[in-house]
């Protein structure tokens, strides 16, 4: 089969560890082992979060005191390439030596009067507590929400991804027979300017609609979402949490999920035509032969 795979970015660096190379490599590279269990069967298409990263990159751009810091999409390019070249390598050394590979940075195309431009719901970067988002809040002006009961996170702007720029050379490297590892960060968001050319806004796109709109184009037959959780739970974080094991469109449209992380998630999944599936990404296989994670089912 054709599977699109989706790496989240906490599934590549756990929730609470520190945020080193080190740490990062040691994760993708127990990524990659699970990525490499797939290609062993199916052809997969690499799409991954950054969400932690970019924040990251952000808050040390804004440390610089006598340089204005670089804008969104400079420092989601700088960690979708950071992340890229990781997977890549950890990717080429787990399968074997013949395999064919190759990371390309994509711009996706956005509508410049989406409301998400005025309503910023996406977390991005470290987890802090009350008084060190307030303190960022004041310093440098960023909205926060409180993900979990007394973790705070950044947010920014979400748009939908309306039009992959570089379908068609993806395409050619899927066809190809390439393990093609694209749409990171869910692409670099740009919008076209008056005389028809591209420019990057200050926003980040989610990487599962981004790679739901990939799946689409690419007519994948599976859509695996993988991050740090088993399953989609309802009432997630409260004593009566419990997890979705299957369930139709239709099913999960009667509940809300949150916005920011499972919210489009479901959503991806609900408008994919093929079988998307989503949990751990050490559950891969098990999601993909409907034996764990939350499966999607069509009406």
């Amino acid at each position: 089969m054709r599977v699109v795979v989706a790496l989240g970015g906490n599934a590549l660096l756990k929730r609470g560890e520190p945020m080193t190379a080190e740490v990062q490599r040691a994760n993708v590279r127990k990524a990659a082992a699970a990525l490499a269990d797939l290609a062993a069967h199916h052809d997969i298409v690499v799409a991954h979060g950054s969400g932690p990263q970019v924040g990251l990159l952000a808050l040390q751009a804004a440390a610089l005191k006598d340089i204005a810091p670089y804008p969104l999409d400079v420092i989601s390019a700088e960690s979708i390439g950071m992340i890229g070249y990781l997977v890549e390598q950890e990717l080429a050394n787990a399968l074997p030596q013949a395999a064919r590979l190759a990371t390309l940075l994509t711009h996706i195309e956005v509508d410049p009067d989406d409301p998400a431009f005025g309503r910023p719901e996406k977390p991005i970067g470290q987890i802090y507590d009350w008084s060190e988002a307030e303190s960022a809040r004041i310093a440098h002006g960023w909205p926060m929400t409180e993900e979990a009961p007394g973790r705070w996170r950044r947010v920014v702007p979400s748009p939908l991804p309306k039009r992959i720029v570089q379908m068609e050379v993806i395409r050619l490297l899927v066809d190809a027979g390439v393990v093609t590892i694209c749409v990171g960060g869910g692409g670099i968001p740009v919008i076209r300017d008056i005389s028809g050319g591209l420019q990057g806004v200050e926003a980040v796109i989610d990487k599962d609609r981004a790679a739901g709109l990939l799946a689409a184009d690419l007519a994948a037959d599976a859509f695996l979402m993988l991050t740090d959780v088993d399953a989609v739970y309802l009432d997630w974080g409260t004593p009566q949490q419990r997890p979705v094991r299957a369930a139709q469109p239709a099913e999960l449209a009667a509940f809300a999920f949150p916005p920011g992380s499972m919210g489009p998630k479901v959503e991806a999944a609900c408008q994919f035509a093929g079988t998307p599936g989503i949990g751990r990404l050490e559950d891969a296989r098990a999601i993909l032969e409907g034996k764990a994670g939350t499966i999607v089912k069509s009406a």
